[in-house]
């Protein structure tokens, strides 16, 4: 197999974060395309296997998406040499965990603070509280990641972490309700939290990233947030939708998730893994350019509608594991 271009990609990375229109996703996507295709065997071996090369290509559409499971057992990596850092997903003892090796973390820094900045402006203004305990407690969370540098960003010195210090947190929030607040949990903690103390986080964005860790019984999001709302006496609760595969998010009020301009969500047909299909529910497919170092064209094991402008989440496949910092089970 001739590898070719292994470490040069075909555009400049800021382009990524700067894509505006349809046509300058695609350019990108194909591109990108061409790159894994060339750099990325696991990934090349799939094409292989579909019998589709780059040259037949001409709309992201057409681009083959690899299954999320490879992530478990293969390394996928667009890129010679040692990554700077692995992120592993979460999961109960037995369980295969997928693993992301990163080449360049300053992407996924400039992934996650341009999408974040681009729903809710700039993360400097925000007291950030992390509420987040079961990824604290293990290695390689790209979730601790993340918040670990908005805390960093943050102009406040109460922002940062809790693991089970309620009162301290509470305290912080009822003498900082003047600032802007992002309070982000787990799901499970959050209601811990929530039914010791109610507090009323009607002026603060509270985010849930999923999750009840064998903690407590899963519940449907209409479900969670219904209890989030109750407890937090607020009339919105935020989600991120992320995972350990990829390199960006979409965030969202309620259940309508919104995509930054360098990542797309596609539906598939429940039975045809490549039938693409509009306006139903079906298995959700995910581009994310950021993810140019490993792979950026993946099927997830998540169920999804598409619509115009957002997507929303219905669940995941029967025989899917429990995604950690996932939504919710349907």
């Amino acid at each position: 197999m001739n590898v070719i271009n292994q470490n040069k990609l075909p555009f400049d990375i800021d382009s990524i974060f700067e894509i505006q229109t349809e046509s300058e996703f695609n350019e990108i996507a194909l591109k990108t395309f061409t790159f894994q295709w060339s750099n990325n065997t696991v990934y090349r071996g799939y094409c292989d296997l579909l019998k589709i090369k780059p040259a037949e290509i001409s709309h992201f559409t057409n681009i083959p998406f690899l299954p999320i499971s490879f992530f478990k057992t293969k390394e996928l990596k667009s890129f010679t040499g040692e990554p700077k850092k692995i992120f592993t997903s979460s999961g109960t003892t037995g369980q295969i965990k997928s693993q992301h090796f990163i080449k360049d973390l300053s992407i996924y820094e400039k992934s996650f603070i341009k999408g974040f900045e681009q729903a809710y402006g700039s993360i400097k203004d925000y007291l950030i509280l992390g509420l987040l305990p079961s990824y604290l407690e293990r290695e390689g969370s790209s979730l601790i990641y993340m918040v670990d540098k908005f805390i960093q960003k943050s102009t406040h010195k109460e922002s940062g972490f809790f693991l089970d210090e309620y009162d301290e947190l509470n305290k912080i929030l009822s003498e900082n309700k003047s600032k802007k607040i992002l309070l982000i949990g787990v799901s499970y903690a959050l209601l811990e939290f929530g039914e010791k103390y109610h507090p009323n986080l009607s002026e603060c964005i509270v985010m849930e990233t999923g999750g009840m860790k064998g903690k407590r019984k899963e519940l449907i999001k209409e479900e969670l947030h219904k209890q989030l709302k109750t407890y937090f006496q607020t009339d919105n609760i935020h989600s991120e939708y992320g995972m350990t595969e990829l390199l960006s998010q979409a965030y969202s009020i309620g259940n309508q998730f919104k995509c930054p301009g360098w990542m797309k969500v596609l539906t598939r047909a429940y039975n045809d893994p490549f039938q693409l299909i509009e306006q139903k529910s079906g298995g959700i497919n995910i581009i994310d350019l950021a993810n140019i170092y490993s792979c950026s064209f993946i099927a997830t094991e998540d169920l999804g509608k598409v619509f115009f402008n957002h997507f929303e989440i219905l669940g995941r496949y029967d025989n899917s594991d429990i995604r950690g910092c996932n939504l919710l089970v349907q």
